[in-house]
């Protein structure tokens, strides 16, 4: 089953064209347009990991390779940071790895954007390894390279990232999320397979107890988050009765018209005088849950997501985010990270259809 009147070769093409163009000549993606206004222009670790997702479907792997090298690059450039947090465990934010990076020189964005996001680094360990060890393509060729993936395991470590309260996936207030919790370990647990690195059975464990423990919430504040979606994918590191609830929850709680919003009473984009009733709604949560259904052998369902993925998709590309009960979308259009999710929502769905 699929939507009718879709050309998706056609579709992918063109938004494959949309987000590579907000790639730099270093390897690196801008979150959106390079020139918008809203800081988007720069380049965040989590951001990049999505985005190359489409590039891997494809199997354009020598774009995937050359962001990971970059964001490997950035880790080497502030390695001394790295090791003092190894060293010591921050106190403060500032002492943590950063979140966004300059795309043209790698230097840190200064200014407080709720920089202290364990999730972003689990997400790099976690592709590296499934690039290295399932994919089998073998990139990580230096001495330097796998020094650096080393220490980010330590780091991981000393941050004890099982439970450190951090900003997550939105960057927000603190909190032990299970969203940044699932993604370090399974970044753990993909970087294991990596020869040269080294990951302690134990720093394995405490993150697995942690998330059982904290499933199926998303943090003691948040009952429900569209964060969590990251725990069935990309990660895959749920059992079948959490994947579920997860599943249950958003759909419940958080699916609107025209996306899935964050988590109720978000802030973000909030187009209401009183700052909190209607939260703007995020269309690549759409790509997520029709990806997730279609990995679920529910093609109805993922159908169903795509079909309104079409219906939101704009001659600029797919936008962040649409304002609540409205047509209106903001200015973060394209975010490269709703262009990736969407492709590989169309190619897993309908690679059969591409192939004809």
């Amino acid at each position: 089953m699929k939507p009718p009147n879709i050309n998706y070769k056609q579709l992918i093409a063109q938004h494959l064209k949309i987000l590579e163009g907000l790639k730099y000549d270093t390897g690196l993606f801008a979150a959106s347009q390079k020139n918008v206004s809203t800081g988007y222009d720069k380049s965040w670790l989590r951001d990049n990991f999505y985005e190359c997702l489409a590039f891997e479907i494809i199997k354009d792997y020598d774009t995937v390779e050359k962001t990971y090298l970059a964001i490997l690059q950035i880790f080497l450039k502030h390695e001394s940071k790295i090791d003092a947090a190894i060293m010591n465990k921050p106190k403060y934010k500032h002492e943590y790895i950063h979140a966004r990076y300059d795309p043209k020189n790698f230097n840190e964005f200064w200014e407080d954007w709720g920089n202290k996001q364990n999730d972003a680094i689990g997400a790099i360990l976690f592709k590296i390894g499934e690039l290295e060890a399932v994919q089998k393509r073998k990139f990580i060729k230096t001495p330097d390279e796998v020094r650096i993936l080393n220490k980010l395991v330590k780091y991981l470590s000393s941050i004890e990232y099982w439970q450190d309260p951090d900003s997550g996936m939105w960057e927000n207030d603190e909190e032990v999320h299970a969203s940044s919790v699932g993604a370090c370990l399974a970044g753990l647990i993909s970087i294991k397979r990596v020869d040269g690195v080294d990951v302690d059975d134990n720093l394995i464990e405490k993150g697995r107890q942690a998330l059982d423990k904290i499933l199926p919430r998303e943090s003691e504040k948040k009952f429900v988050d569209l964060a969590l979606l990251c725990l069935i994918y990309p990660y895959n590191i749920v059992t079948d009765k959490q994947k579920y609830e997860i599943l249950t929850n958003v759909e419940y709680h958080l699916l609107r018209e025209h996306g899935v919003v964050r988590y109720k009473n978000d802030f973000y984009y909030n187009r209401n005088p009183d700052g909190y009733s209607e939260e703007a709604e995020w269309t690549f949560g759409l790509s997520w849950l029709a990806i997730i259904y279609e990995r679920m052998n529910n093609k109805i369902k993922a159908t169903q997501f795509i079909s309104k993925l079409v219906d939101l998709d704009t001659k600029a590309g797919m936008p962040e985010l649409y304002f609540s009960n409205s047509d209106k979308f903001n200015e973060n259009t394209p975010l490269g990270w709703a262009e990736s999710l969407f492709i590989v929502a169309l190619y897993q769905m309908n690679n059969k259809y591409l192939l004809d």
